[in-house]
């Protein structure tokens, strides 16, 4: 017996590209796989932001890190970067726009 696909994707960014290699989560330590892992890239500042605030007023340039994070689902989740989508918000992706049926000449019952 078959168990159904409950994702198109299966759930991960993988593609046919065969086996993924593992990245640990900067949450919990938990190995999740590359392709499912959630990516997140910012840059930070290590000093203190009041004291920036003054010396950026005096002219001191400060460099920012750039600092990558892995994390799996449900520290993304919980750490409140990814939300838990309701039934009919999931089967439509992030970002993509819906699509509206615009009714013009040649629809029965309009003239």
């Amino acid at each position: 017996m078959r168990v159904p696909k409950k994702r198109k994707n299966r759930g991960r960014a993988k593609g046919d590209k065969g086996r993924d290699s593992m990245v640990m989560c900067d949450g919990c330590g938990r190995p999740v796989p590359r392709g499912k892992a959630i990516k997140i890239t910012k840059y930070v500042s290590f000093v203190d932001p009041q004291l920036r605030k003054e010396l950026e007023n005096k002219g001191v340039q400060i460099s920012k890190t750039l600092v990558t994070k892995y994390l799996c689902v449900s520290c993304a989740i919980f750490q409140g970067i990814r939300k838990v989508r309701a039934e009919e918000e999931r089967k439509v992706l992030p970002g993509q726009a819906k699509t509206r049926i615009i009714r013009g000449v040649g629809w029965k019952g309009q003239q």
